[in-house]
């Protein structure tokens, strides 16, 4: 996957609605890009389509996943498909996201044990990202079985929100391969630097803020942590 020229074509090709997702609340639609004589498929996410919650603020679902696959790459994970923040498109501005072709019947639910087994760097992604809502179908498999995460809408709050599916490996030590890149992370992602700078185009000051401090927080834990006993740590649904 060519990851620039992909996040040139979602941000300058020609985007055509094809059809729309009815599962989600907030409005999502499946279209295609004209790029330079190619053709993709990519998932847009008007903002206007987004639904009022009491506990983010208006409007700024789309800029969140754009952020998502901004940290994706900043930790090199390679686990959030390229998107971007496109102000014109067929329904005003939004974010727009390269399609992973996938069979939507193969779940978190229906993984082998190999298969979530190679979930850690995905557990960690929604750890550091605070994502309210990783159902398991959100978690994706393509065809050459890279793994993928999608609809990070609800991420990076200040407040402690994760809801996930995923707890397999609750207590058990963070790999220190990863954890290494958590520490790389930090250092990307200070006061100044660029890619906070590039971050904070899309989140507030204080949700960066708040997510280098999850990571600082997770580092000396060193560990996989329990679901808290003090909320709901589970999305609904579940898929």
């Amino acid at each position: 996957m060519d990851k620039n020229l992909i996040a040139r074509a979602l941000l300058n090709g020609e985007y055509t609605v094809q059809g729309q997702f009815l599962s989600g609340s907030n409005y999502t639609f499946l279209g295609e890009i004209t790029f330079e004589g190619r053709l993709y498929k990519g998932v847009y996410k008007p903002v206007r389509g987004e639904q009022p919650l009491w506990d983010f603020p208006p409007g700024s679902l789309a800029h969140r996943e754009v952020a998502a696959y901004l940290l994706s790459e900043q930790l090199g994970w390679e686990l959030v498909p390229p998107t971007v923040y496109r102000r014109r498109a067929p329904l005003g501005p939004g974010s727009l996201q390269y399609y992973v072709e996938h069979d939507p019947h193969h779940h978190f639910f229906n993984f082998t044990e190999e298969e979530k087994q190679r979930l850690r760097p995905a557990v960690i992604f929604d750890l550091v990202s605070n994502n309210a809502d990783r159902k398991g179908g959100h978690i994706l498999i393509d065809a050459e079985g890279h793994i993928w995460l999608i609809d990070q809408g609800l991420c990076f709050h200040v407040e402690d929100k994760l809801r996930t599916v995923v707890w397999d490996f609750a207590g058990e030590p963070l790999p220190e391969a990863l954890l290494a890149d958590l520490e790389r992370l930090l250092g990307k992602i200070e006061p100044g630097s660029p890619a906070r700078v590039e971050l904070e185009r899309h989140l507030r000051p204080g949700e960066v803020a708040a997510l280098r401090s999850r990571v600082r927080r997770l580092i000396e834990m060193g560990c996989f942590p329990n679901p808290p006993s003090s909320r709901r740590p589970y999305p609904w649904p579940p898929v």
